[in-house]
């Protein structure tokens, strides 16, 4: 298993919850697409070869798709559970690849590589779902950590209680959010869409003016239960 890659993942794993990004719709589209296409690219690229160089080739490919899926969920998803789950895909995709390179080996060095990468892939699936788990506690404040048996069953039913309420929450507003813009006159042809993530409205898509823009931003920030707006409205 290569070290450099296993240290690359793993501290992207890491920081993907550490940072907050700017949720953008448009921006995130734009390059799952680019990723689809170079996947493609280099998936083709790969017929010039044969047998398990072949499958080598089209599994490095896979590894590079998610990785540019999960650098855009990084960039331009204000989402745990969408972050997560781009690190895990990641996670599967270097183990399908180290499973395609241990099959140039034999007898136990075969079983010895698989069974590496079958470790590795484990560690790094975790190292995402703790991410998550941090996240998530950072948003309750509720922290199970240091409890076992029915105390920390009884502490992680009230996370997943207060996170429920908090999806709920941020679903009414987005539906707030959506109706307010609905009623302005000047606003009713705009092509905008609206996420709400912890109270904060995010905003996305094409608009025809600054004035626009600034109209959607200030109607939103005018809904009950908006703790912020973030804009990423673009002008046609």
């Amino acid at each position: 298993m290569n070290k450099l890659l296993a240290f690359v993942l793993a501290t992207a794993a890491s920081a993907a919850f550490a940072a907050t990004p700017t949720n953008d719709t448009v921006a995130y589209k734009a390059a799952i697409n680019k990723s689809d296409a170079d996947y493609k690219t280099a998936k083709a690229a790969c017929d010039a070869q044969s047998g398990n160089a072949k499958d080598v080739c089209e599994a490095q490919a896979k590894v590079a798709r998610a990785n540019a899926e999960s650098t855009a969920a990084l960039q331009y998803k204000n989402d745990k559970k969408s972050i997560e789950k781009a690190q895990i895909n990641v996670a599967d995709a270097n183990y399908d690849l180290a499973k395609e390179q241990c099959d140039n080996r034999s007898g136990a060095d075969k079983d010895s590589c698989l069974s590496g990468a079958k470790q590795q892939h484990t560690a790094w699936v975790n190292d995402a779902k703790a991410g998550k788990k941090a996240a998530d506690t950072a948003q309750t404040g509720i922290d199970c950590s240091s409890l076992s048996g029915t105390d920390k069953a009884s502490c992680e039913a009230r996370s997943k209680t207060e996170l429920a309420k908090d999806a709920i929450a941020d679903t009414t507003i987005t539906t707030k959010v959506k109706t307010e813009l609905m009623a302005e006159p000047a606003l009713k042809s705009l092509d905008v869409h609206v996420e709400t993530n912890n109270g904060t409205v995010m905003l996305s898509g094409f608009v025809p003016s600054q004035a626009e823009v600034d109209k959607a931003v200030d109607v939103a920030r005018n809904v009950k239960g908006v703790n912020k707006v973030q804009s990423s409205l673009r002008i046609k």
